[in-house]
């Protein structure tokens, strides 16, 4: 982000005024449209490499993104594609000409303790102490089961610590609830202690089992299994069984070919040349073809939303508006498009946008199966368990709960303030640069 720096400072030697305006993406606006609106050349998009344009399609309706305005001359605009990246959209002061460019999001962490005193609800409390409205939310679902947040009155106090992404003074992200705890008037009070993996604990100490195994002669039973198989089972499966993992889902990876940080949305299965590639779930194929930098490709439509993407192939076997099964053969690993061997990108998307496949696919690609159960019995040694329980505590929750205990006592609402839209603008003007400017870098 050095180069975006560095124009801000000759921006602010050259113009009388300027403008950093936090807005939203038009639903349903492509990126050609964008450039269309500020009267940019369409000739920017053949200047877009293969590999990168296919991250156009990765700007969601609705999201916030920045852009710098000289009255109505766009100078500059950081338009993310997921949490760890964005484009950026620069114009060149003396040419006039617009850069195109992926870059990573800088962000700072913030880690705030916060007390509110219910006069109305604890949603609109929290939002208007805080300025940022998942927290309420976020707290009732931890809570949910032990604390009802309907029968909060006034005067009632909720005290909890959370961190959150900040970009540009505003949220970013999801928040991270690290420990709470609610306390009515007359009522005790109920903790929450949530660990880095967002499990939740209303103590400071959790139950554990122990068992201990044992043998004796006794009456038992033995189970022979039958495997029968399951049709119309809608679980994925993987492309290429037994393959090797290359290259893992990131939104931030660092580009082999490119030497730069790309976003990387697929998997990618190390394979022999001509290895037959399978469909992960039965569909319609939807496109058949060459697609640029992923080369021979094909799109298959499950339903649902979902649509995988087969990238790079040397042959194709299928053609659109074919009907597939789950793990028939469509295609061979290959090399094709930008690629540095032979190898299969597989990509899965909900709703259009790309999701990370190792969550949703099975581990090969046999059919499913069900069981069904034969019992004999028989007298034999037979091993039997012990369950003991016992009580370990939950690290770093005594010293959360202290921590909560004296935010508790505090007698004024207090916490961070997020600031509001119109205190996120940025003026330079007499020839200063801004303070926010620094922020906007990041």
């Amino acid at each position: 982000m050095k180069r975006f720096w560095i124009m801000f400072l000759v921006t602010s030697m050259v113009l009388w005024s300027a403008e950093v305006h936090r807005s939203q993406w038009k639903s349903g606006e492509t990126f050609s449209e964008y450039l269309q609106r500020y009267g940019i050349s369409q000739d920017l998009l053949k200047s877009i490499s293969d590999d990168d344009s296919k991250y156009l399609s990765e700007i969601q309706g609705g999201e916030p993104f920045y852009e710098m305005l000289d009255g109505s001359t766009l100078i500059d605009a950081l338009i993310p594609i997921g949490e760890e990246m964005q484009i950026e959209l620069s114009r060149d002061l003396r040419s006039g000409r617009y850069r195109f460019d992926i870059v990573p999001i800088v962000y700072r962490k913030v880690e705030d303790e916060v007390l509110v005193r219910i006069e109305k609800n604890c949603y609109s409390d929290i939002d208007r102490l805080t300025r940022n409205p998942r927290l309420g939310f976020l707290l009732k679902r931890l809570y949910k089961g032990s604390v009802d947040f309907r029968k909060f009155r006034a005067g009632d106090k909720i005290a909890f610590v959370y961190s959150q992404k900040s970009r540009l003074g505003k949220p970013w992200g999801p928040p991270h609830i690290r420990g709470a705890v609610v306390e009515g008037r007359r009522g005790k009070p109920h903790f929450i202690f949530v660990d880095k993996e967002g499990n939740a604990w209303r103590d400071i100490r959790k139950t554990v089992q122990k068992t201990k195994t044992a043998k004796k002669r006794v009456e038992y039973s033995t189970t022979r299994t039958i495997r029968i198989r399951q049709r119309g089972s809608s679980r994925f499966v993987r492309p290429i069984p037994g393959a090797r993992i290359t290259s893992r889902f990131s939104y931030k990876r660092w580009h082999p070919i490119l030497h730069r940080y790309r976003p990387h949305l697929g998997v990618d299965f190390g394979a022999r040349r001509g290895t037959p590639i399978h469909a992960t779930g039965s569909g319609q194929v939807i496109y058949a073809g060459w697609m640029r930098g992923y080369g021979k490709v094909i799109k298959i439509d499950h339903g649902h939303g979902y649509v995988s993407l087969y990238a790079h192939q040397s042959r194709l076997k299928v053609r659109r508006g074919s009907y597939v099964k789950r793990g028939e053969v469509i295609g061979y690993v290959g090399s094709t498009g930008r690629s540095t061997g032979p190898h299969l990108h597989f990509g899965l998307y909900r709703n259009g946008r790309a999701v990370n496949p190792l969550r949703v696919l099975g581990r090969s690609s046999e059919p499913l199966y069900v069981t069904r159960r034969i019992t004999t019995h028989h007298t034999k040694l037979q091993s039997y368990t012990k369950v003991t329980k016992h009580t370990v505590p939950i690290k770093g929750a005594a010293a959360m709960k202290k921590r909560l205990e004296k935010l508790l006592e505090g007698s004024k609402p207090h916490a961070f303030r997020w600031e509001t839209i119109a205190a996120n603008l940025i003026h330079l003007e007499d020839r200063n640069v801004s303070a926010g400017e620094e922020n906007l870098s990041h």
